[in-house]
């Protein structure tokens, strides 16, 4: 692996790592749950809580359609595109 390569993945991962968890302020502005994940004030009401809920809810919805329309192939056609990735 070359050196810019290195350097590149170097930058990433500590973009990621700094990004992923909350400042010192903002942990104090976070309720209990939500203290070490995110930025800002966090929910202020019941009905934030309710809109994380229901985006929660959407999200983990069509991840699992996805997974389910990726692996079980309604197309019985030997010809079709999806049988390329799989092999019988």
């Amino acid at each position: 692996m070359d050196k810019r390569a290195k350097n590149k993945m170097c930058f990433v991962s500590i973009f990621l790592t700094s990004a992923l968890f909350a400042c010192d302020a903002c942990q104090l502005q976070q309720p209990k749950i939500t203290k070490n994940f995110t930025h800002g004030t966090g929910p202020q009401s019941d009905w934030d809580w309710f809109i994380v809920v229901i985006v929660i809810l959407i999200t983990l919805w069509t991840f699992i359609l996805s997974l389910k329309y990726l692996f079980k192939l309604g197309e019985k056609e030997s010809g079709h595109i999806k049988n390329l990735f799989y092999s019988d």
